[in-house]
């Protein structure tokens, strides 16, 4: 009789164990579905690089206003003369001025899109925000 309890009890533990397992492999596997945009910049700026802030914002906000309400795209502008941005800043790989959207471990650097057209060309701007962030969503 103790042999039987001692097998059961050894199945129960397996089991769960196995279970555990699966349920982290399956965790590592899962993509990230939140998008996270990032404005990289040191506190003296010029009209340049404050419009490439605002724009890359605004239009986050106009083309997923779904997505930017429940969390799933989301925008920091980080001042990299500040210690508190080093760590941030370190982990991206990011050393001067950059606009970055991070989903999971892919990166996409659209800093010169954005000094190219935040100013001249707006709406260019937008359409390149648009096809990389659509791009991240698949």
């Amino acid at each position: 009789m103790k042999a039987l309890k001692l097998m059961a009890l050894a199945f129960v533990i397996s089991t769960f164990a196995l279970h555990a397992q699966a349920a982290k492999k399956s965790a590592k596997a899962a993509p990230a579905k939140k998008i996270e945009a990032y404005y990289f910049h040191f506190t003296s700026r010029c009209v340049t690089c404050k419009a490439v802030e605002s724009e890359a914002q605004k239009n986050l906000n106009a083309l997923y206003p779904q997505l930017a309400k429940n969390g799933l795209i989301t925008f920091q502008s980080i001042n990299l003369d500040e210690n508190s941005s080093e760590a941030i800043a370190k982990k991206l790989d990011v050393s001067g001025q950059t606009l970055l959207l991070v989903k999971g471990d892919k990166k996409v650097n659209i800093t010169n899109e954005g000094f190219m057209y935040a100013r001249s060309n707006p709406e260019k701007f937008k359409a390149v925000i648009k096809e990389k962030v659509d791009a991240l969503l698949k």
